[in-house]
């Protein structure tokens, strides 16, 4: 039966590149995961990294990440039109193993400038999802997985979302990416314990597991754990990769991830380069096998209009305002207990103050 793999995410990134190169010219990277939505910049993918791509995918050993599909926009927009377009071509020239997206909706009006942030756990979320994961995998034709999102106001919200993403999962027969460092935020943000946090994960469906580093915040007079990804992986989370794998029975891939910008020094690839034989030391120790895709539909995949809830469109547009425009997270508490959300299904009332104050932090960040 085929191993566990050890995965690095390799983008089109000069700083990523240089930190993946030793662990090649090694040939130990097993397994390439790539963010195939993050090129929309470039005009003209290069030969090179296309010939890279090709002979990871003519061994079944490419994945495919995106990250600016929006899941749940209450609209359905002409841009994630163009995004399963995209995809639909990109899957024609590579074979994916699987296709993933985030979990969360994005802030601010430009597509590609919004930070994922959660949603309300209702019927009409859960119907959109539902949809738009159905639409994902009509346009790829693979298996498809969302990740666990690293944000929640709640600690209500947190103790929800697993069996929220079981639910979303179910009619495309859909996995899991279980992120440990979104994982590690969760715990470290709510006070929870490990194995109470991770029972309420339907763990059967992890087919792959990430690790990344982070970064810690000031916010509202607490220290709030970042999902920032610029950072070498604390030792929490390698602690965390061993105890998941073994409750993780159809797992095939493990994925290290950095961001280009966290790899800019020698001392930082050679982190990363660290950060990767730790975790392919853990990964080979498990002895954990897997065998074959059983996530591919039980049953054909039909699509009708896509699903919309304008309410909950315009309660996202305001909030993203909110966010993004608050002087202060005591401001937007304000205006938040204000508006259309308050006394809804998104539980405003439940947000802890020092995550509404990352939140703000995160909006302005990616509106600039």
């Amino acid at each position: 039966m085929p191993k566990v793999l050890s995965a690095v995410a390799c983008n089109l990134d000069a700083n990523i590149l240089a930190a993946c190169l030793p662990l090649m010219e090694e040939s130990r990277i097993e397994a390439i995961e790539w963010s195939f939505d993050a090129l929309y910049k470039v005009k003209e993918v290069p030969d090179w990294f296309r010939e890279l791509l090709t002979a990871f995918s003519d061994e079944n050993r490419l994945i495919g990440h995106g990250v600016f599909f929006s899941l749940f926009s209450g609209k359905w927009l002409p841009e994630q039109e163009a995004w399963l377009s995209h995809l639909k071509q990109t899957a024609t020239d590579f074979q994916f193993d699987h296709i993933t997206e985030h979990f969360g909706f994005m802030t601010g009006k430009d597509f590609h400038h919004g930070a994922p942030l959660n949603i309300p756990y209702s019927a009409a979320t859960l119907n959109i999802g539902r949809d738009r994961l159905k639409r994902i995998y009509n346009a790829c034709g693979r298996p498809v997985g969302l990740e666990n999102l690293a944000f929640s106001y709640s600690l209500d919200e947190v103790k929800r979302h697993g069996a929220f993403l079981d639910e979303l999962l179910e009619p495309v027969n859909g996995f899991i990416i279980l992120d440990l460092h979104n994982l590690y935020c969760q715990l470290h943000n709510f006070d929870l314990a490990f194995d109470d946090l991770v029972a309420l994960y339907p763990l059967n469906k992890v087919r792959e597991i990430h690790i990344s580093g982070g970064s810690w915040d000031d916010a509202a007079n607490r220290i709030v754990r970042r999902d920032t990804h610029d950072e070498a992986v604390p030792p929490e989370v390698f602690q965390l990769l061993e105890m998941t794998i073994p409750k993780c029975p159809l797992l095939k891939y493990v994925v290290l991830e950095q961001l280009g910008n966290g790899l800019a020094s020698e001392a930082s690839r050679l982190g990363f380069y660290h950060d990767f034989l730790q975790m392919q030391e853990i990964v080979h120790r498990s002895d954990h096998k897997t065998e074959g895709n059983p996530f591919h539909p039980l049953l054909p995949i039909i699509t009708g209009p896509a699903v919309e809830d304008l309410h909950l469109y315009q309660q996202q547009l305001e909030l993203s305002t909110i966010l993004e425009t608050a002087a202060s997270y005591t401001e937007a508490m304000q205006l938040l207990s204000q508006s259309s959300l308050a006394h809804s299904d998104w539980r405003i009332e439940q947000w802890e103050p020092y995550m509404i104050d990352t939140a703000v932090k995160i909006a302005r960040k990616w509106k600039k």
